[in-house]
């Protein structure tokens, strides 16, 4: 198949017609252009991307429903977004309640679907979806072909308002729906799609969907490529993905799964001897980042299980029961459910509500691991030995935590030796600046301004933390000074409320070396403070590497191509006029004034804000990066070894 050939639909039985009698509508269009946030949660590129998810959440529904096996995601040329199906087509006759059609309907009314109670979708995951409407209301154009009935229906929208009836444009043999749409760059920050995080989620739904057949495809110029992707085994082959970068401790994945009513849960999952633990769960195929009942009951059924099991065959004393989170260690594991009147909490769907599916996941956790352990009993004492050892750990990581309370309790007489504090209490006004080296952590503090900015210079590499468990951070002699400087605590204990500063900037030569550090600090923060991250709090300081002079004028350039750009600026019409350009060599080579100046001055500074966009590729990443496998390292290097065109920067 060509790259810009999109998955042609296929026919489907004619008995299960899905018509307009299957669409109700619940409320109008108005407020979505006035406060996009409110229904893709942002306009920055999570929002953008979000509109294709909720193209692409109408086909799994097709496919949920039994009637779409194949889904094509495409990035057109002029960067805009393709998303075709071979499910049985949006319904295209006149929808009762309005009198318009039926595709009319669902592209331009809040909430009308098949999705609320009309029998179109039995499971779904759009209860509290925002659907094609939304994305229509938020698209500067958007067209719909609708292959059905043996006809091509076409509409065309521009900013949710119809720019184009409803036409019959040609005959088909086969059925499906097919939406292009242009994000309005009045609405979002950025409009640049990346196929990497389209990519990644359509991977996620492949998995999800045994079976089902999804494609992406990139044709814009330079950047062309594609992928398809169909997975047989499911959550399976999921928990498989997940660990490639780790070391399995037993073979094969252990899968359960099983029925209520017209409720189905599936649990798949492997340890391997890293120490975090990784779970995603999904209801209706979104992911629920935030867990809900089907979380809690694998949780509370795991423990349960291998506290019986090690109690039964003598590896656990009465007493001496395992915690959840010793359980959990190096744990993966994909909870996927599929239920009838999904209740989320919240319109981002982060957490599934429904008391029945605790019960029902809880269940088939219960009857069916202790069965996989009566049966597989090296396997299960593996699992046993390494929540034990998990146990012990975690016992040495809270004499530790305690050690670090007490001395807290002095208060400022606490604080690091190195740490250079700000007067301002008020978290909200204040930023630590997390430095590489005491010669730059010198210039930073007589550079800085002292009513708001802390400095905490860090010496020597720091421990990796993703290979080593929780009780060696704590008495990590480069760790325990931003532990206790930022003054929230690690891990489980990590209290976002009491940080001392809102701003957590690492400061490090724009150098290999500085990158290396910049990845260990992120590594530590991603695993042991993820919450600094997830809400903004983590910044990345950007020096600039070259200074150029003529005469009065000054400007600094972050990059080669910007440093030509601005030589030539300065020359203006005489190509021979002299301009210095002076290479900044680190950041303890700079005096006060250059470091104030260039790198921590609130009006003239670069920072760059850590974000967690997709918190799944980032996992993934920081185990390939930092985790003990040299191999997916190595591959990942080979691959992007492309991109590394300027290693200073």
């Amino acid at each position: 198949m060509a790259d810009n050939e999109l998955l042609r639909p296929t026919a489907v039985d004619a008995a299960n017609d899905y018509n307009a009698s299957e669409i109700q509508v619940l409320e109008g269009l108005e407020a979505v252009r006035k406060r996009p946030g409110m229904y893709i949660g942002s306009t920055s590129s999570s929002g953008l991307h979000h509109l294709v998810y909720e193209i692409v959440d109408n086909s799994i529904d097709e496919a949920l429903a039994g009637y779409c096996t194949q889904i094509t995601v495409q990035i057109n040329p002029n960067n805009t977004i393709t998303v075709v199906d071979n499910g049985r087509g949006i319904p295209v006759d006149i929808q009762a309640q309005t009198g318009r059609p039926a595709l009319e309907v669902v592209f331009t009314v809040l909430h009308a679907g098949g999705k609320f109670g009309g029998g179109g979708y039995k499971v779904s995951g759009g209860l509290h979806g925002v659907g094609a409407s939304v994305v229509n209301a938020l698209s500067e154009w958007l067209t719909v072909q609708v292959h059905k009935d043996g006809k091509i229906y076409e509409m065309k929208f521009s900013r949710g308002h119809i720019t184009q009836e409803m036409t019959v444009t040609g005959t088909t043999d086969h059925t499906g729906t097919t939406v292009t749409f242009k994000p309005d760059p009045e609405m979002f920050e950025d409009t640049v799609y990346s196929y990497d995080i389209l990519h990644t989620r359509m991977r996620e739904e492949a998995f999800l969907n045994a079976g089902l057949r999804i494609r992406t495809v990139d044709l814009r110029e330079g950047q062309e490529q594609s992928d398809e992707m169909c997975y047989e085994g499911g959550i399976r082959e999921f928990v498989t993905f997940l660990n490639k970068s780790k070391d399995a401790l037993h073979a094969g994945v252990i899968y359960m799964n099983g029925t209520k009513g017209d409720s189905y849960a599936e649990v798949a999952l492997q340890y391997n001897d890293g120490y975090q633990e990784n779970i995603l769960s999904f209801a209706n195929n979104v992911h629920t980042p935030e867990g809900g009942m089907h979380e809690t009951g694998f949780k509370a059924a795991l423990t349960r299980v291998l506290n019986a099991y090690g109690l039964k065959v003598g590896l656990i004393k009465e007493g001496d029961k395992v915690s959840g989170e010793d359980c959990r260690e190096g744990l993966t594991a994909v909870i996927s459910v599929k239920l009838t009147d999904a209740q989320f909490e919240g319109q981002t769907k982060a957490k599934l509500g429904n008391a029945s599916m605790r019960t029902l996941v809880d269940s088939i956790v219960s009857d069916k691991l202790m069965q996989f352990l009566d049966e597989n009993p090296a396997v299960a004492r593996t699992i046993l030995d390494k929540a034990m050892m998990a146990n012990r750990a975690r016992e040495a990581a809270r004499k530790a935590r305690e050690s670090i309370r007490r001395k807290s309790a002095l208060g400022g007489a606490a604080m690091p030796d190195k740490l250079r504090d700000c007067n301002e209490n008020n978290p909200e006004l204040t930023e630590l600046y997390i430095v590489e080296g005491d010669s730059a952590g010198g210039s930073a503090t007589q550079g800085r301004d002292s009513r708001f900015q802390a400095i905490l210079p860090l010496w020597g590499k720091m421990l990796n933390v993703e290979k080593v468990r929780a009780d060696k951070i704590y008495g990590n002699d480069k760790l325990q000074p931003v532990i206790v400087a930022l003054g929230a605590g690690l891990g489980e204990d990590f209290d976002v409320n009491k940080l001392r500063y809102h701003k957590v900037i690492i400061m490090a030569d724009a150098d290999v070396d500085g990158s290396h550090i910049r990845t260990l600090l992120l590594t530590f923060f991603f695993r042991y403070m993820r919450p600094l991250i997830e809400n903004g709090y983590v910044y990345a300081a950007v020096p600039p590497l070259f200074k150029l002079t003529r005469g009065k004028t000054t400007r600094l350039a972050f990059s080669e191509d910007e440093r030509d750009a601005y030589s030539a600026e300065l020359r203006g019409d005489n190509p021979n006029a002299k301009v210095d350009i002076s290479r900044f060599k680190g950041l303890g080579e700079m005096n006060p004034h250059e470091l104030w100046e260039t790198t921590m001055d609130p009006e003239r500074r670069t920072l760059k804000r850590i974000t967690l966009e997709d918190a799944l590729l980032a996992d993934e990443t920081f185990t390939i990066l930092m985790g003990e496998k040299v191999e997916p390292r190595k591959e990942f290097i080979e691959q992007n070894a492309q991109y590394a065109v300027n290693l200073d920067f």
